[in-house]
C-alpha cells in the first residue's frame, strides 16, 4: 500500500473487541511506502508500519464520513476464533485436548494422544507437540466435515467434499 499526505486510512482493530482506527496520512517517509505518520480521528498523532490484511481502505484527497466507511459491509468484517490446547501428562503418556472458540452454536473439540517409548529419551516437549498436532489435525478434519453439512443443508446437495488447498 502506498499513500501520501492527505490520504484517508481506516484500519480496522487487532482483535475483535478493538475499533476501527481511521486517520489522515501526514507524512509518509519515502515515496515507495511506509512508515506513515497519521493524525488520527481522535487528535493523536502516529507513525505506523500498516501490516497486510490491516488497511482496510485508503481514500485520496476528499473527505469522508468515517461513520459511513465503518458501516460499509464490502470493506469486510472481522472476527476473531480461538483454539485452546489443554495438554495431560502421565508417565509416558501424554493426552492433548483442543477446542475451537468461535461464534458458532456448537463447539468443536478434538483429542491427541502421544507415547513415549521405553527406549525413547525422555523429552516431555516432543509428547507435546505429537499430541497436540494429532489434536488439531481431527479438529481440521472436524472443521471441514461441519461445513460439507452446512454446504448440503444450505444447498440440498449431496456428498459435499471440499477440496483441500
Amino acid at each position: 500500500m502506498r499513500a501520501r499526505p492527505g490520504d484517508h486510512i481506516v484500519l480496522a482493530g487487532e482483535q475483535v473487541d478493538q475499533p476501527v482506527r481511521s486517520g489522515v496520512v501526514v507524512a509518509a517517509s519515502t515515496e515507495d511506502g511506509p512508515p506513515y505518520t497519521v493524525r488520527w480521528d481522535d487528535g493523536r498523532t502516529s507513525t505506523i508500519y500498516p501490516g497486510p490484511g490491516s488497511v482496510l481502505r485508503v481514500e485520496e484527497g476528499h473527505e469522508h464520513d468515517h461513520e459511513a466507511v465503518v458501516a460499509r459491509p464490502e470493506l469486510g468484517t472481522m472476527r476473531q476464533w480461538s483454539v485452546r490446547v489443554t495438554l495431560f501428562e502421565q508417565g509416558d503418556d501424554t493426552t492433548a485436548t483442543v477446542a475451537l472458540l468461535a461464534d458458532a452454536p456448537e463447539a468443536l473439540t478434538a483429542r491427541g494422544t502421544s507415547h513415549r517409548s521405553a527406549g525413547d529419551a525422555a523429552s516431555p516437549h516432543i509428547g507435546d507437540e505429537v499430541a497436540v498436532a494429532r489434536a488439531l489435525r481431527r479438529l481440521a478434519d472436524r472443521l471441514v466435515a461441519s461445513a460439507e453439512a452446512d454446504i448440503e443443508r444450505a444447498t440440498g446437495e449431496h456428498d459435499v467434499q471440499l477440496r483441500a488447498r
